[in-house]
Protein backbone atom coordinates (compact mmCIF):
# COMPACT_ATOMS: atom_id res chain seq x y z
CA UNK A 1 0.00 0.00 0.00
CA UNK A 2 2.80 2.43 0.84
CA UNK A 3 4.29 1.94 -2.63
CA UNK A 4 0.98 2.86 -4.27
CA UNK A 5 0.68 5.97 -2.14
CA UNK A 6 4.28 6.85 -2.97
CA UNK A 7 3.64 6.74 -6.71
CA UNK A 8 0.48 8.75 -6.28
CA UNK A 9 2.41 11.40 -4.41
CA UNK A 10 5.27 11.52 -6.88
CA UNK A 11 3.05 11.86 -9.93
CA UNK A 12 0.22 13.78 -8.34
CA UNK A 13 -0.07 16.02 -11.37
CA UNK A 14 -1.32 13.02 -13.29
CA UNK A 15 -4.13 12.65 -10.75
CA UNK A 16 -4.73 16.43 -10.81
CA UNK A 17 -3.81 16.57 -7.14
CA UNK A 18 -1.32 18.82 -5.38
CA UNK A 19 2.31 17.83 -5.40
CA UNK A 20 5.25 19.47 -3.65
CA UNK A 21 7.84 19.34 -6.41
CA UNK A 22 10.27 22.22 -5.96
CA UNK A 23 8.79 23.27 -2.62
CA UNK A 24 11.36 24.03 0.06
CA UNK A 25 11.24 23.92 3.84
CA UNK A 26 13.00 26.90 5.39
CA UNK A 27 14.25 27.07 8.94
CA UNK A 28 13.82 30.62 10.22
CA UNK A 29 15.19 31.99 13.48
CA UNK A 30 13.57 35.29 14.55
CA UNK A 31 15.88 37.33 16.78
CA UNK A 32 13.31 39.59 18.46
CA UNK A 33 9.61 40.29 18.96
CA UNK A 34 9.47 42.55 15.92
CA UNK A 35 10.63 39.75 13.67
CA UNK A 36 8.08 37.40 15.22
CA UNK A 37 5.35 39.90 14.37
CA UNK A 38 6.68 40.14 10.82
CA UNK A 39 6.59 36.34 10.45
CA UNK A 40 3.04 36.21 11.79
CA UNK A 41 2.03 38.77 9.18
CA UNK A 42 3.79 36.68 6.53
CA UNK A 43 1.89 33.59 7.66
CA UNK A 44 -1.39 35.49 7.22
CA UNK A 45 -0.65 36.27 3.56
CA UNK A 46 -2.90 33.61 2.04
CA UNK A 47 -1.73 34.17 -1.53
CA UNK A 48 1.75 32.90 -0.57
CA UNK A 49 0.27 29.53 0.51
CA UNK A 50 2.85 29.11 3.28
CA UNK A 51 2.63 26.02 5.46
CA UNK A 52 4.11 26.79 8.89
CA UNK A 53 5.12 23.49 10.49
CA UNK A 54 6.27 25.41 13.56
CA UNK A 55 4.79 28.85 14.08
CA UNK A 56 6.76 31.79 15.55
CA UNK A 57 6.23 32.28 19.29
CA UNK A 58 9.41 33.44 21.03
CA UNK A 59 12.72 34.95 19.84
CA UNK A 60 15.52 32.58 18.78
CA UNK A 61 13.13 29.64 18.54
CA UNK A 62 13.37 27.77 15.24
CA UNK A 63 10.43 28.15 12.85
CA UNK A 64 9.87 25.66 10.01
CA UNK A 65 7.80 26.65 6.99
CA UNK A 66 7.12 24.90 3.68
CA UNK A 67 7.21 27.38 0.81
CA UNK A 68 5.65 26.54 -2.58
CA UNK A 69 8.13 26.52 -5.43
CA UNK A 70 6.47 29.52 -7.12
CA UNK A 71 6.99 31.66 -4.03
CA UNK A 72 10.40 30.49 -2.82
CA UNK A 73 12.38 33.42 -4.20
CA UNK A 74 9.79 35.99 -3.09
CA UNK A 75 9.87 34.74 0.48
CA UNK A 76 13.67 34.55 0.60
CA UNK A 77 14.04 38.11 -0.71
CA UNK A 78 11.51 39.34 1.85
CA UNK A 79 13.26 37.61 4.75
CA UNK A 80 16.62 39.03 3.67
CA UNK A 81 15.16 42.53 3.36
CA UNK A 82 13.90 42.27 6.95
CA UNK A 83 17.20 40.94 8.28
CA UNK A 84 15.58 37.65 9.33
CA UNK A 85 17.99 34.71 9.33
CA UNK A 86 16.98 31.53 7.52
CA UNK A 87 18.47 28.34 6.09
CA UNK A 88 17.18 25.67 3.72
CA UNK A 89 16.06 22.70 5.80
CA UNK A 90 14.65 20.59 2.93
CA UNK A 91 15.85 21.42 -0.59
CA UNK A 92 12.97 19.78 -2.45
CA UNK A 93 10.08 18.34 -0.46
CA UNK A 94 8.77 15.95 -3.10
CA UNK A 95 11.93 14.46 -4.48
CA UNK A 96 13.96 14.07 -1.33
CA UNK A 97 11.44 13.29 1.37
CA UNK A 98 10.76 9.75 0.18
CA UNK A 99 14.48 9.08 -0.07
CA UNK A 100 14.96 10.27 3.49
CA UNK A 101 12.07 8.10 4.63
CA UNK A 102 13.68 5.01 3.13
CA UNK A 103 16.99 5.72 4.84
CA UNK A 104 15.23 6.28 8.17
CA UNK A 105 13.20 3.08 7.88
CA UNK A 106 16.09 0.84 6.74
CA UNK A 107 19.22 2.33 8.32
CA UNK A 108 21.23 -0.91 8.17
CA UNK A 109 20.62 -1.37 4.46
CA UNK A 110 19.98 2.00 2.82
CA UNK A 111 22.09 5.14 3.01
CA UNK A 112 22.16 8.41 1.11
CA UNK A 113 25.27 9.41 -0.81
CA UNK A 114 25.63 12.95 -2.12
CA UNK A 115 27.62 12.98 -5.36
CA UNK A 116 27.29 16.69 -6.14
CA UNK A 117 24.75 19.42 -6.88
CA UNK A 118 22.76 20.38 -9.95
CA UNK A 119 23.18 23.66 -11.83
CA UNK A 120 20.47 25.23 -9.65
CA UNK A 121 22.11 23.75 -6.56
CA UNK A 122 19.77 20.85 -5.90
CA UNK A 123 21.59 17.92 -4.29
CA UNK A 124 22.42 14.88 -6.42
CA UNK A 125 21.52 12.28 -3.82
CA UNK A 126 22.03 8.59 -4.57
CA UNK A 127 20.47 5.78 -2.57
CA UNK A 128 23.05 3.14 -1.69
CA UNK A 129 21.78 -0.36 -0.93
CA UNK A 130 24.51 -2.33 0.82
CA UNK A 131 24.90 -5.07 3.39
CA UNK A 132 28.45 -3.93 4.12
CA UNK A 133 31.90 -4.65 2.86
CA UNK A 134 33.68 -3.59 -0.30
CA UNK A 135 31.48 -5.12 -3.00
CA UNK A 136 31.17 -4.76 -6.77
CA UNK A 137 28.30 -2.45 -7.66
CA UNK A 138 25.42 -1.84 -10.02
CA UNK A 139 24.50 1.71 -11.06
CA UNK A 140 20.85 2.54 -11.84
CA UNK A 141 19.55 5.99 -12.75
CA UNK A 142 16.29 7.52 -13.95
CA UNK A 143 14.95 10.82 -15.17
CA UNK A 144 17.96 12.06 -17.10
CA UNK A 145 15.32 13.56 -19.41
CA UNK A 146 13.06 15.67 -17.23
CA UNK A 147 9.69 14.96 -18.83
CA UNK A 148 9.97 11.16 -18.55
CA UNK A 149 8.06 11.06 -15.27
CA UNK A 150 7.29 7.35 -15.20
CA UNK A 151 11.04 6.65 -14.89
CA UNK A 152 11.45 8.62 -11.66
CA UNK A 153 8.37 6.90 -10.26
CA UNK A 154 9.67 3.47 -11.30
CA UNK A 155 13.03 4.19 -9.67
CA UNK A 156 11.45 5.09 -6.34
CA UNK A 157 9.19 2.04 -6.50
CA UNK A 158 12.29 -0.07 -7.15
CA UNK A 159 14.06 1.53 -4.20
CA UNK A 160 11.15 0.61 -1.94
CA UNK A 161 11.09 -2.91 -3.35
CA UNK A 162 14.79 -3.47 -2.64
CA UNK A 163 14.60 -2.06 0.88
CA UNK A 164 11.32 -3.71 1.90
CA UNK A 165 11.94 -7.18 0.51
CA UNK A 166 15.55 -7.73 1.56
CA UNK A 167 15.58 -10.65 3.95
CA UNK A 168 12.28 -12.08 2.71
CA UNK A 169 12.70 -12.21 -1.07
CA UNK A 170 15.47 -14.74 -1.85
CA UNK A 171 16.50 -13.04 -5.08
CA UNK A 172 16.82 -9.55 -3.59
CA UNK A 173 18.58 -10.97 -0.54
CA UNK A 174 21.09 -12.80 -2.71
CA UNK A 175 21.68 -9.72 -4.89
CA UNK A 176 22.37 -7.42 -1.97
CA UNK A 177 24.49 -10.00 -0.18
CA UNK A 178 26.72 -10.06 -3.27
CA UNK A 179 26.47 -6.59 -4.80
CA UNK A 180 25.90 -2.98 -3.82
CA UNK A 181 23.27 -1.05 -5.76
CA UNK A 182 23.51 2.70 -6.30
CA UNK A 183 20.22 4.24 -7.41
CA UNK A 184 19.79 7.85 -8.56
CA UNK A 185 16.02 8.42 -8.87
CA UNK A 186 16.19 11.94 -10.32
CA UNK A 187 19.24 12.46 -12.51
CA UNK A 188 18.09 15.85 -13.81
CA UNK A 189 16.48 17.52 -10.77
CA UNK A 190 16.34 21.07 -12.19
CA UNK A 191 14.65 19.93 -15.36
CA UNK A 192 12.30 17.70 -13.37
CA UNK A 193 11.10 20.61 -11.26
CA UNK A 194 10.77 22.79 -14.37
CA UNK A 195 8.67 20.11 -16.08
CA UNK A 196 6.28 20.17 -13.12
CA UNK A 197 6.07 23.90 -12.63
CA UNK A 198 6.55 25.53 -16.03
CA UNK A 199 6.83 23.28 -19.08
CA UNK A 200 5.54 19.70 -18.90
CA UNK A 201 7.50 18.73 -22.03
CA UNK A 202 10.89 20.04 -20.82
CA UNK A 203 13.67 17.54 -21.57
CA UNK A 204 17.03 19.21 -20.92
CA UNK A 205 18.95 20.53 -17.94
CA UNK A 206 18.49 24.18 -16.87
CA UNK A 207 22.05 25.44 -17.27
CA UNK A 208 22.62 28.92 -18.68
CA UNK A 209 24.38 29.09 -22.02
CA UNK A 210 26.73 31.93 -22.86
CA UNK A 211 25.56 33.93 -25.84
CA UNK A 212 22.17 32.18 -26.12
CA UNK A 213 18.69 33.02 -24.89
CA UNK A 214 17.95 29.27 -24.81
CA UNK A 215 18.63 27.28 -21.65
CA UNK A 216 19.78 23.77 -21.01
CA UNK A 217 21.63 20.85 -22.55
CA UNK A 218 20.43 17.37 -23.41
CA UNK A 219 22.25 15.47 -20.66
CA UNK A 220 22.15 12.26 -22.67
CA UNK A 221 24.18 13.84 -25.47
CA UNK A 222 26.76 15.31 -23.07
CA UNK A 223 28.83 12.23 -22.18
CA UNK A 224 32.33 11.65 -23.51
CA UNK A 225 31.27 9.02 -26.04
CA UNK A 226 31.98 10.37 -29.53
CA UNK A 227 30.79 13.72 -28.17
CA UNK A 228 29.30 15.98 -30.83
CA UNK A 229 28.87 13.16 -33.34
CA UNK A 230 25.77 12.03 -35.25
CA UNK A 231 22.42 12.35 -33.52
CA UNK A 232 23.43 15.29 -31.32
CA UNK A 233 22.69 18.91 -32.15
CA UNK A 234 25.08 21.86 -32.00
CA UNK A 235 22.15 24.29 -31.70
CA UNK A 236 21.58 25.53 -28.13
CA UNK A 237 17.85 25.76 -28.72
CA UNK A 238 17.52 22.14 -29.81
CA UNK A 239 16.15 19.50 -27.44
CA UNK A 240 19.16 17.35 -28.38
CA UNK A 241 21.81 20.06 -27.91
CA UNK A 242 25.02 18.34 -26.84
CA UNK A 243 26.44 21.27 -24.86
CA UNK A 244 29.69 23.20 -25.26
CA UNK A 245 31.88 20.24 -24.35
CA UNK A 246 31.70 16.71 -22.95
CA UNK A 247 30.71 16.63 -19.26
CA UNK A 248 29.86 20.35 -19.32
CA UNK A 249 26.70 19.58 -17.35
CA UNK A 250 27.42 19.25 -13.65
CA UNK A 251 24.78 16.54 -13.39
CA UNK A 252 26.68 14.38 -15.89
CA UNK A 253 30.11 15.17 -14.46
CA UNK A 254 28.95 14.24 -10.94
CA UNK A 255 28.03 10.75 -12.12
CA UNK A 256 31.21 10.36 -14.17
CA UNK A 257 33.40 11.35 -11.23
CA UNK A 258 31.54 9.08 -8.82
CA UNK A 259 31.66 5.99 -11.03
CA UNK A 260 35.33 6.47 -11.89
CA UNK A 261 36.26 6.97 -8.24
CA UNK A 262 34.28 3.91 -7.15
CA UNK A 263 36.19 1.62 -9.48
CA UNK A 264 34.01 -1.48 -9.11
CA UNK A 265 30.84 -0.63 -11.00
CA UNK A 266 30.00 -3.72 -13.06
CA UNK A 267 26.67 -2.65 -14.57
CA UNK A 268 25.26 0.69 -15.71
CA UNK A 269 21.50 0.79 -16.27
CA UNK A 270 19.46 3.85 -17.16
CA UNK A 271 15.67 4.26 -17.34
CA UNK A 272 14.03 6.36 -20.06
CA UNK A 273 10.56 6.58 -21.59
CA UNK A 274 8.88 5.92 -23.92
CA UNK A 275 8.87 3.21 -26.68
CA UNK A 276 9.22 -0.14 -24.85
CA UNK A 277 12.79 -0.89 -25.80
CA UNK A 278 15.71 -2.57 -24.07
CA UNK A 279 18.97 -1.48 -25.64
CA UNK A 280 22.71 -1.88 -25.32
CA UNK A 281 25.67 -0.13 -27.04
CA UNK A 282 26.29 1.37 -29.41
CA UNK A 283 24.37 4.51 -30.14
CA UNK A 284 27.11 6.67 -31.56
CA UNK A 285 28.05 4.09 -34.19
CA UNK A 286 26.21 1.26 -35.87
CA UNK A 287 28.74 -1.49 -35.23
CA UNK A 288 28.24 -4.12 -32.55
CA UNK A 289 30.26 -4.15 -29.32
CA UNK A 290 32.72 -6.96 -28.70
CA UNK A 291 30.42 -8.93 -26.42
CA UNK A 292 27.19 -8.18 -28.27
CA UNK A 293 26.08 -11.82 -28.17
CA UNK A 294 26.12 -11.89 -24.38
CA UNK A 295 24.48 -8.48 -24.08
CA UNK A 296 21.74 -9.51 -26.49
CA UNK A 297 21.16 -12.77 -24.64
CA UNK A 298 20.83 -10.96 -21.31
CA UNK A 299 18.56 -8.28 -22.77
CA UNK A 300 16.33 -10.82 -24.51
CA UNK A 301 15.98 -12.78 -21.27
CA UNK A 302 15.19 -9.60 -19.32
CA UNK A 303 12.58 -8.53 -21.86
CA UNK A 304 10.96 -11.96 -21.68
CA UNK A 305 10.77 -11.72 -17.88
CA UNK A 306 9.22 -8.27 -18.17
CA UNK A 307 6.66 -9.39 -20.75
CA UNK A 308 5.63 -12.34 -18.61
CA UNK A 309 3.88 -10.16 -16.02
CA UNK A 310 1.48 -7.96 -18.00
CA UNK A 311 2.20 -8.93 -21.61
CA UNK A 312 4.09 -5.71 -22.39
CA UNK A 313 6.32 -6.38 -25.38
CA UNK A 314 9.81 -4.87 -25.71
CA UNK A 315 12.10 -4.62 -28.71
CA UNK A 316 15.72 -5.55 -27.98
CA UNK A 317 18.99 -4.59 -29.65
CA UNK A 318 21.74 -1.97 -30.05
CA UNK A 319 20.66 1.67 -29.76
CA UNK A 320 21.69 2.56 -33.30
CA UNK A 321 19.54 -0.10 -34.95
CA UNK A 322 16.63 -0.20 -32.50
CA UNK A 323 15.90 3.52 -32.21
CA UNK A 324 18.39 5.87 -33.93
CA UNK A 325 22.03 6.91 -34.04
CA UNK A 326 22.86 9.17 -31.10
CA UNK A 327 26.24 10.33 -29.80
CA UNK A 328 27.24 11.32 -26.29
CA UNK A 329 24.97 8.82 -24.52
CA UNK A 330 25.49 7.47 -21.03
CA UNK A 331 25.56 3.71 -21.69
CA UNK A 332 28.02 4.12 -24.57
CA UNK A 333 30.30 6.04 -22.19
CA UNK A 334 29.90 3.38 -19.51
CA UNK A 335 30.66 0.55 -21.93
CA UNK A 336 33.70 2.33 -23.35
CA UNK A 337 35.26 2.78 -19.90
CA UNK A 338 34.92 -0.94 -19.23
CA UNK A 339 31.44 -1.44 -17.74
CA UNK A 340 30.39 -4.40 -19.85
CA UNK A 341 26.78 -4.67 -18.70
CA UNK A 342 25.42 -1.35 -19.93
CA UNK A 343 21.71 -1.14 -20.77
CA UNK A 344 19.03 1.47 -21.42
CA UNK A 345 15.32 0.82 -20.90
CA UNK A 346 12.65 2.84 -22.69
CA UNK A 347 9.56 2.21 -20.57
CA UNK A 348 5.88 2.33 -21.55
CA UNK A 349 4.21 3.02 -23.85
CA UNK A 350 4.70 2.88 -27.63
CA UNK A 351 3.13 6.26 -28.36
CA UNK A 352 -0.57 6.20 -27.52
CA UNK A 353 0.10 8.37 -24.48
CA UNK A 354 3.86 8.92 -24.76
CA UNK A 355 5.21 11.03 -21.91
CA UNK A 356 1.67 11.56 -20.54
CA UNK A 357 1.24 7.99 -19.36
CA UNK A 358 -2.06 7.51 -17.48
CA UNK A 359 -1.83 7.06 -13.74
CA UNK A 360 -3.28 3.56 -13.90
CA UNK A 361 -0.23 2.40 -15.88
CA UNK A 362 2.38 3.65 -13.41
CA UNK A 363 2.31 0.74 -10.99
CA UNK A 364 2.22 -1.98 -13.68
CA UNK A 365 5.16 -0.27 -15.40
CA UNK A 366 7.20 -0.31 -12.21
CA UNK A 367 6.31 -3.93 -11.46
CA UNK A 368 7.24 -5.28 -14.87
CA UNK A 369 10.38 -3.15 -15.15
CA UNK A 370 11.63 -4.62 -11.90
CA UNK A 371 11.48 -8.12 -13.39
CA UNK A 372 13.66 -6.99 -16.28
CA UNK A 373 16.08 -5.23 -13.96
CA UNK A 374 16.24 -8.26 -11.67
CA UNK A 375 17.14 -10.54 -14.58
CA UNK A 376 20.04 -8.28 -15.57
CA UNK A 377 21.23 -7.90 -11.97
CA UNK A 378 21.18 -11.66 -11.43
CA UNK A 379 23.30 -12.15 -14.54
CA UNK A 380 25.80 -9.59 -13.24
CA UNK A 381 25.87 -11.40 -9.89
CA UNK A 382 26.48 -14.75 -11.55
CA UNK A 383 29.02 -13.55 -14.13
CA UNK A 384 31.63 -11.43 -12.38
CA UNK A 385 34.43 -10.05 -14.52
Amino acid sequence: MRLILLLGALLGHVYCQETFVGDQVLEIIPSNEEQITTLMQLEAEEHLQLDFWKSPTIPRQRVHVRVPFSNVQTVKVFLESQGIAYSIMVEDVQIYQEMDNLVAEHPGLVSKVNIGSSFENRPMNVLKFSTGGDKPAIWLDAGIHAREWVTQATALWTANKLASDYGTDPSITSLLDTLDIFLLPVTNPDGYVYSHTTNRMWRKTRSKLSGSFCAGVDPNRNWDANFGGPGASSSPCSDSYHGPKANSEVEVKSIVDFIKSHGQVKAFITLHSYSQLLMYPYGYKCTKPDNSDELDEVAQKAAKSLTGLHGTKYKVGPICSVIYQASGGSIDWAYDIGIKYSFAFELRDTGSYGFLLPAKQILPTAEETWLGLKTIMEHVRDHPY
